[in-house]
């Protein structure tokens, strides 16, 4: 007995050293075999940033009343400027749109001061995305001065705002709910969280999950949105559902309920333009679209692609389920494709399978010009996590420049890859297993040894954080979050 428990026990050592042995490692012949076409937005503003945080301090000690004159001035500058994009075509290098990113910015300080003007800002900024995204319809959305300017003034404005949310006090009522442009629709339709979604929108958000904060990070465009969905309304009984691509299952289609169960952030919701000649030949162009997509997502399994490869149909991550739904109808989305540049961020990915660097980041589908943002809703609580994330994940991006790598816990790799096995029987049967279809056992642990060290940092920022509030009486901006991390 004691013999076979001994050739048993030596067996099982000798399967564990031979799962043992690490994977080879094609990181750098990857990397290097991928022309970098682009380079990353930097603001480079450090002290522009720190000077609107000391205006913020002066407006607090000023009070409210004293401000009006200044408030009521800049109010009617960014209004002049909006009303005059609206009306007259500018290039993106136009000085009209560099004024107004200023006048936003000046303003931000004394409105967060001052609460009660938000929702002017509000309204605000929500003219200017407008106005801006019509005029990017005449420019080249791969240019680097209309991507520079979109940004600028769209990710900057919602920046902006979102700084003056947070330094609301406890006691001020702050409606998540942000309404945009009501594009106009002719295809069915149902209510999401009060609001009346057409078939053929688009959902974009953010995930709760450290990776959610890289994939919205891990653009050259930083940006705040991690995942897209393509919404579905039946014509006859207004059910709706939710298509879309998740890691471990490929394309799914479920409940409003379903939908909302996994943790997000933020919602944002997109529609295809009226007055696209495509929607002017057919109107039912989106919800023909959406029904094309669940089609196929009921037809066959149609697994998530790691690769981000934005040209190949028979795997789909999240942002390819609507380009490649409208594609079928003559509307290419991402008219401004998405690049990662950054060598350390490109290494770290291909540690997760991703082998496409040109592709389809859901952030910048906001930029778009065939689309308007029809509404938005983001609480105190979440936007206050989601910054957190953000700022962990920015250090730990610059972390990767330096030339840190994403590591594993490498003594669990043969109980991984035993894993991997029993999840691949488990795929057979359409069922999930615990690494999901399409990623290997290294990238599994390196996924975990990755969430672990981003929600230990970011630990360390929440009490850093909670810390600076009780001395300085306000939320630290997110800039100071950053340098927070830098520290810790």
């Amino acid at each position: 007995m004691k013999r076979k428990l001994y050739i048993i026990g030596f067996i099982l050592i000798i399967l564990y050293l031979i799962l043992l042995i690490p994977e080879s490692d094609n990181t750098t012949e990857i990397i290097s075999g991928v022309k970098i076409i682009a380079k990353p937005f930097t603001w480079n503003q450090d002290a522009y940033w720190d000077s609107l945080e000391a205006q913020y301090l002066e407006a607090r000690a000023a009070g409210c009343q004293n401000l009006i004159p200044v408030k009521d001035s800049l109010f009617k500058r960014a209004d002049s400027l909006v009303t005059l994009i609206g009306k007259k075509s500018f290039q993106p290098v136009a000085k009209v749109f560099s004024d107004l990113e200023t006048t936003i910015f000046i303003l931000a300080p004394i409105v967060g001061a001052c609460p009660d003007w938000l929702s002017q800002y509000i309204r605000l900024a929500s003219k200017l995305r407008s106005v801006v995204k019509r005029q990017s319809e005449n420019w080249d959305m791969n240019s680097f001065d209309a991507r520079h300017t979109l940004y600028r003034l769209l990710y900057g404005s919602r920046w902006a705002t979102e700084e003056i949310i947070l330094q609301a006090p406890d006691s001020f009522a702050i409606d998540p709910f942000i309404p945009g442009i009501d594009e106009p629709s002719i295809t069915s339709s149902a209510e999401i969280l009060g609001l009346k979604i057409h078939s053929g929108d688009i959902l974009v958000s953010r995930g709760g999950a450290p990776t959610s904060a890289l994939i919205a990070r891990g653009n050259d465009f930083a940006g705040n949105f991690s995942h897209i969905a393509l919404v579905y309304v039946d014509p006859s009984t207004n059910a709706i559902k939710i298509i879309e691509s998740h890691i471990e299952r490929g394309i799914t289609t479920s409940s409003v309920d379903d939908y909302l169960k996994d943790t997000k952030l933020r919602i944002m919701v997109l529609r295809l333009k009226s007055d696209l000649q495509q929607m002017i030949n057919d109107p039912m162009l989106p919800h023909k679209a959406a029904l094309s997509m669940l089609h196929s997502a009921s037809s066959r399994h149609i697994p998530y692609d790691f690769e981000m490869n934005a040209n190949d149909s028979s795997k789909l991550f999240c942002s390819e389920v609507v380009s490649f739904a409208f594609n079928k109808f003559s509307v290419r989305l991402w008219m401004g494709m998405s690049h990662i540049s950054s060598p350390g961020l490109r290494n770290w990915l291909t540690c997760f399978g991703v082998r496409y660097f040109e592709t389809q980041e859901p952030s910048d589908l906001e930029y778009d010009p065939q689309l308007n943002v029809v509404a938005e809703w983001r609480d105190l609580e979440t936007l206050r996590q989601d910054h957190y994330d953000n700022a962990v994940t920015e250090v730990m991006l610059e972390d990767a420049e330096r030339g840190m790598k994403l590591e594993y816990d490498w003594y669990l790799l043969p109980v991984a890859r035993v894993l991997k096995i029993y999840s691949y029987i488990l795929n057979l049967f359409g069922m999930i297993g615990p690494v999901p279809e399409g990623m290997n056992a290294t990238a599994a642990l390196r996924n975990e040894w990755y969430s672990k060290m981003h929600s230990t940092r970011k630990e360390k920022l929440e009490q850093a954080a909670t810390d600076f509030k009780k001395i300085n009486g306000y939320e630290p901006p997110y800039w100071k979050l950053v340098k927070m991390m830098r520290q810790e």
